[in-house]
């Protein structure tokens, strides 16, 4: 895949990842700002990555540490509860399989952002 592919893959990814944040947290909090969304995706993502860059050499600890952290951030960028904030992560994270159900197609197979998330195809 050439650098232009990567890169537009990455984006419709993200904004996929954007979406099932979006959709989770106006189901939660009734916050309905999709570019909010997409920057918490875009920094979900960078916190995830670091976090498991880190930490995941610890056995049990660095296995549930980054899911913490996305959840963490979810839960500042919402001013939710630990609770909203899980609720959150969990409606975008099924959010995200529902979309990735049919993106496929369109050759999507990853949303950026939300953690777990793969498509079909590519299991």
């Amino acid at each position: 895949m050439t650098l232009i592919g990567s890169a537009v893959t990455f984006l419709v990814g993200l904004l996929v990842g954007g979406l099932a944040i979006f959709i989770a947290a106006a189901v939660v909090t009734g916050t309905k700002n999709y570019g909010h969304a997409v920057f918490t995706a875009l920094f979900g993502a960078i916190v995830w990555a670091l976090a498991a860059l880190f930490l995941s050499w610890i056995p049990l600890i660095g296995d549930f540490t980054p899911l913490i952290a996305w959840v963490w951030l979810i839960r500042r960028r919402y001013g939710a509860s630990w609770v909203q904030a899980a609720i959150i992560g969990l409606v975008a994270w099924a959010s995200a399989v529902l979309v990735l159900a049919v993106l496929p197609f369109a050759g999507v197979t990853d949303a950026v952002g939300v953690p777990f998330v793969r498509s079909l195809g590519t299991v």
